[in-house]
């Protein structure tokens, strides 16, 4: 079974696109690559447990198992070594990075208080978005009683998009809610 953002991909937005910017083959269309969910939990350092439920938390969001990340540098100033354990992060490709993607849009963002949609000024130069999301709460997956510490998370949406342009119309057209 395909998923529905996929199906809309293929159907109705490649052929939009290679109108717009004027591809001489539907391959050259940009399309979403892969999504990478990253949640920095920088009190770890003094309690490795906070660590356990973010990397808990990650996973109930996006169905996948988090991979733990390391320190590289060591910080006096944030009693850091290097090579401790301070966040976690998942990599979705293919139907789960679809599956996320759609819940996202359509279900997590506009659950945020005062939403007025995310910012078109995002992009880093090669066609890729990064949005932050200041706490997990907005994923119907989590359950508020189970929460101990709001957590915010950071999105990056990794396209094969040459231009932030061809991204930003890609995403527009993938239904991510832009700010007028």
């Amino acid at each position: 079974m395909q998923n529905r953002l996929k199906e809309k991909f293929d159907n109705e937005i490649t052929p939009k696109l290679v109108e717009q910017f004027d591809y001489s083959s539907v391959m050259e269309v940009p399309q979403v690559e892969k999504i990478v969910v990253n949640m920095g939990v920088g009190d770890a350092v003094s309690n490795a447990k906070n660590l356990e439920k973010a990397v808990e938390e990650l996973a109930l969001i996006t169905g996948q198992k988090p991979v733990v990340t390391t320190a590289r540098k060591s910080i006096a100033g944030f009693r850091l070594r290097e090579g401790m354990p301070i966040g976690c992060k998942v990599t979705l490709r293919g139907k789960r990075m679809y599956d996320f993607l759609d819940k996202l849009i359509n279900v997590s963002l506009p659950r945020v208080r005062d939403f007025h949609g995310v910012s078109g000024r995002s992009f880093d130069g090669r066609g890729n978005y990064t949005l932050g999301v200041r706490e997990q709460l907005i994923f119907p997956e989590v359950n508020y009683d189970d929460v101990d510490k709001v957590r915010g998370l950071d999105i990056s949406i990794i396209t094969s998009a040459q231009t932030d342009e061809e991204s930003y119309a890609l995403l527009k057209e993938l239904g991510m809610p832009f700010r007028k």
